[in-house]
């Protein structure tokens, strides 16, 4: 992308001639971390059938790193270069688009050969050379809110990732911290974050989870994943993400806070109701 002099987000993105950000729903699902090829696979063909059935698009999700793990001896990923060929024949395979997590600003151009949107975790979320690294890329950019950050401290992030010509920009709200090992989700902060011009996804898992919460991992309690998204479609949110599992008991990642794949479809189907009766303002 290159500047067009222009300040402002672009508010709905189009990929694959789809639209998110716009009059529908859109959701970005799958399993925390690229565990195997097969179970990406698996996971993705679901997920390709539930767009389908449903009208919605949905976005493949698994990190191909997981950089910040609470143990040294927690299960990261395959790493960048066998993640993004594993992530190429999931989205030749489904059709669906493709988002991962970039770390490090020297990973952007070979994550965008891959990946239809780059997303930069919550941690990284202010660290400038990433921003302006994954903004020059060329694709759409997903910035989770920092559990540090207030929603209008998005503002400035959102700034710099426009310095580099980028509009096409989402970000998400995933808990701010609340105390030690516990997150609470402010709803007030989808309606902030919208008013800088981005469509503004709820990432409704990681905001049930209890980061350290098992000492050598980070815990959760899914019994709050759907209640809060219904919360967060109703208080204007334009995208949820979930991960998911077929047996989130045995996630190499996450597991605690994913929710059951066969879970996904009924919560979908809510999602979309509550979506298709909230009045909405045009984003900026």
């Amino acid at each position: 992308m290159t500047s067009t002099g222009e300040t402002k987000p672009l508010g709905r993105v189009e990929i694959g001639g789809r639209v998110f950000g716009g009059d529908r729903l859109f959701a970005i699902c799958g399993p925390c971390v690229l565990e195997s090829e097969a179970l990406a696979l698996a996971v993705a063909e679901h997920l390709a059938g539930l767009s389908q059935r449903l009208d919605m698009p949905i976005i493949f999700k698994s990190s191909y790193d997981k950089a910040n793990r609470t143990s040294l001896q927690s299960f990261r990923g395959p790493g960048i270069d066998q993640g993004l060929a594993i992530l190429e024949r999931v989205g030749a395979a489904s059709g669906l688009p493709l988002i991962s997590d970039v770390h490090h600003p020297e990973q952007a151009a070979a994550a965008a050969q891959v990946l239809d949107v780059l997303q930069v975790p919550a941690f990284l979320c202010r660290q400038t050379d990433l921003l302006l690294a994954v903004g020059a890329a060329g694709k759409p950019v997903n910035v989770k809110k920092g559990q540090f950050l207030a929603p209008g401290d998005m503002g400035p992030v959102v700034g710099k990732l426009l310095s580099t010509g980028n509009r096409a920009i989402w970000l998400t709200e995933r808990g701010s911290c609340f105390g030690y090992g516990n997150l609470v989700v402010d709803m007030r902060s989808l309606g902030i974050m919208a008013s800088l011009g981005c469509p503004v996804v709820f990432d409704a898992t990681h905001s049930v989870q209890l980061p350290g919460g098992l000492g050598h991992a980070s815990g959760g309690d899914r019994r709050f994943v759907a209640p809060l998204a219904r919360a967060a479609v109703a208080a204007g949110a334009h995208g949820v993400f979930l991960e998911v599992h077929p047996e989130p008991e045995r996630a190499r990642c996450d597991g605690p806070n994913s929710l059951a794949l066969d879970d996904l479809e009924p919560l979908l189907r809510d999602l979309q109701a509550i979506y298709a009766q909230t009045p909405r303002e045009p984003l900026a």
